[in-house]
C-alpha cells in the first residue's frame, strides 16, 4: 500500500503521522509538499496532518486550502481514495468544502492538550471498523480552534446519514453537539480532532490511535 502525508508550512504533526503509517504498512510514506500539483502514481491513502498550517492566518485552514496540491487530494477523494484529516488536516478539510461545518475557537478560549475520551458513533466506516458502536476510546487532543460548527439543518443531516464517526464523551472545547469526527458522504474521508497518531504505543499511554490506522489501511487481523 502506498501513504502519502501531505505537509504545509507549519505542519508539526506531520513526522508523528509518518510513524503511524509506517507502523502499519512496513513502509513510510511519501513525504507531498503542498507546493506540488500532483500525487505519487498508485497513492492508496493520504493523510493531512495537524499543526499550523500559514501560521493559522485568516483561519485556520483557509490558506492551505488552496495550496496547488488540495486538487489532486479532491480528485482522489472522489475517486474514493481514503483521506484522513487530522487536528489542522480537519480545518484545511473543511475550508476545501471535502467536509461540511467550520472550526472555531475553543468555546473556553484556551489551547486544549489532554487525552480525553470519545464515543465511537459510526462503527461501519472504513475508519472506524475496528471498534465497536457505542464504545468509549481514549485520544490526545491539541487544539485551539477545535470547536466544530455548522447549522443546524447540517448537523441534523450528517448525523441523521451516520456521518458522525466520533463524539466528545466529555465537554472539551463547545464543539457542536460534541462532534470529534465527521465523515464525507461517501465515507472515505475523515476529519478528527484528535490525534489517533499519538495513540500507536502502549508505552504512550494506549493503542486506541492505532486500531484506526489497522482499519483504514486494511491490516484488520
Amino acid at each position: 500500500m502506498k501513504t502519502a502525508v501531505i505537509v504545509f508550512p507549519g505542519s508539526n504533526c506531520d513526522r508523528d503521522l509518518a510513524v503511524a503509517l509506517e507502523r502499519v504498512t512496513g513502509k513510510g510514506p511519501a513525504m507531498v509538499w503542498h507546493r506540488e500539483s500532483e500525487l505519487p502514481d498508485g497513492t492508496d491513502f493520504i493523510a493531512l496532518p495537524g499543526g499550523f498550517s500559514y501560521g493559522d492566518y485568516l483561519r485556520s485552514g483557509a490558506m492551505a486550502a488552496r495550496s496547488p496540491i488540495l486538487r489532486a487530494v479532491s480528485d482522489a477523494a472522489g475517486r474514493g481514495v481514503p483521506v484522513l484529516g487530522v487536528c489542522n488536516g480537519f480545518q484545511v478539510l473543511t475550508e476545501a468544502q471535502l467536509l461540511p461545518g467550520a472550526l472555531m475557537r475553543n468555546a473556553g478560549l484556551n489551547f486544549v492538550c489532554r487525552t480525553v475520551p470519545l464515543r465511537v458513533e459510526n462503527s461501519q466506516s472504513l475508519f472506524t471498523a475496528s471498534y465497536a458502536a457505542g464504545e468509549e476510546i481514549n485520544i490526545p487532543v491539541a487544539h485551539h480552534d477545535g470547536n466544530y460548527f455548522a447549522d443546524a439543518e447540517t448537523l441534523d443531516r450528517i448525523e441523521g446519514d451516520g456521518r458522525v464517526a466520533f463524539r466528545y464523551a466529555d465537554s472539551v472545547n463547545g464543539s457542536a453537539r460534541d462532534i470529534a469526527g465527521v465523515l464525507n458522504a461517501a465515507g472515505n474521508v475523515l476529519g478528527m480532532m484528535p490525534h489517533p497518531e499519538r495513540a500507536i504505543d502502549r508505552a504512550h499511554g494506549g493503542t486506541d490511535g492505532l486500531r484506526l490506522f489497522e482499519a483504514a489501511l486494511g491490516v484488520l487481523a
